[in-house]
């Protein structure tokens, strides 16, 4: 089966003008300590900037030492306020426990994770350290296991402030660009049965929504919305969580695509800084959003509530991905 057309991408980019404002319409966040995943650019240094003048006390986890040092030397200057560096390589699986291991070294408690870091059409070659699609292991696995192992610090928070502590996690409305069931379990680590797929889907990204890359793409985000949903489904007394489409923004992301897709999808990209945290800021931190997760939890651009791909709310297949993690991550030796 292929994947579907770009239809969706018209209603995706283009939306109503946002309501929501987050320096007005945000509570003050003192006394929250926030963790945001890709927080040296794009919507997820955004997102700190955001987090920081409402006196939260956020952890910006990026993957470059060197990278997140100069974004928390730039958040400084623009907020006045320190952010804490949280190396995190979402691609390798030690070090996604080495940076929860160093967050649980320091606080005991986590109110709100923003699983927001991704990376988009890189070469189907292109594996994690462990072997494992780079798309889906970075995005869903990659944040999986990083939540997994930040389960006390968030169940301490709900303990502390008496309401559940929240897990964002960004998906895409791209999601619907996955194929069949919407996990395509075969082609999640490296082998012959992987090589074997991709080759019949093919290499190119335009058109927009077909080929291995956009397949592999759609797959990873559509994998994100089913871990919400998991973990709304075994983890309800201890946590809420949100899924969103960002929006179709101006930012780094969509580098690793071809030339011809990039000139393609400029016209339709929007201001990150602007626009970029709208969504997420929302679902992080706004009484009430979390009202919400039973009927989906999924978010749409800007800050709205929407519906995601029917095939994501299929708990037979929500629970053979988490069969599947779990098991990847049980087995995982550092």
């Amino acid at each position: 089966m292929t994947a579907p057309s770009a239809s969706i991408l018209p209603s995706a980019v283009f939306p109503p003008e946002p309501t929501f404002d987050p320096q007005r319409d945000m509570p003050d966040l003192t006394g929250k300590i926030i963790i945001v995943t890709g927080a040296n650019m794009g919507i997820g240094y955004e997102t700190v900037k955001h987090l920081l003048l409402k006196n939260a006390k956020v952890y910006a986890a990026a993957r470059s030492i060197e990278k997140g040092q100069e974004a928390i030397k730039s958040l400084k200057e623009t907020t006045g306020k320190d952010a804490f560096l949280l190396q995190l390589d979402l691609s390798d699986l030690s070090s996604v426990k080495a940076a929860a291991n160093q967050f649980l070294s320091e606080e005991t408690r986590l109110d709100i994770l923003f699983n927001n870091a991704g990376v988009m059409l890189p070469s189907p070659d292109e594996l994690t350290v462990q072997g494992y699609d780079l798309q889906f292991g970075v995005t869903a696995l990659g944040h999986y296991y990083f939540t997994m192992l930040l389960l006390s610090a968030l169940k301490n928070s709900t303990v502390y402030h008496g309401q559940r502590a929240r897990v964002i996690n960004v998906s895409s409305s791209t999601h619907s660009y996955a194929v069949d069931g919407g996990i395509t379990f075969e082609v999640l680590k490296g082998g012959p049965e992987r090589d074997t797929q991709i080759k019949k889907w093919g290499y190119e990204d335009v058109p927009i929504g077909t080929g291995a890359r956009w397949i592999l793409y759609g797959i990873s985000k559509m994998a994100v919305i089913m871990i919400t949903q998991i973990l709304n489904r075994y983890y309800a007394t201890d946590l809420v969580s949100l899924t969103l489409h960002p929006g179709g923004l101006r930012t780094g992301l969509q580098r690793h695509g071809s030339a011809e897709f990039q000139d393609k999808a400029a016209p339709y990209l929007q201001d990150v800084e602007k626009y970029g945290p709208l969504t997420q800021l929302y679902a992080g931190v706004m009484p009430g959003a979390e009202k919400h997760a039973e009927n989906g939890g999924y978010l749409i651009p800007w800050a709205q509530f929407g519906s995601p791909d029917p095939r994501a709310l299929n708990t037979t297949v929500q629970d053979e991905l988490r069969a599947f993690m779990d098991g990847e991550i049980l087995n995982f030796k550092d």
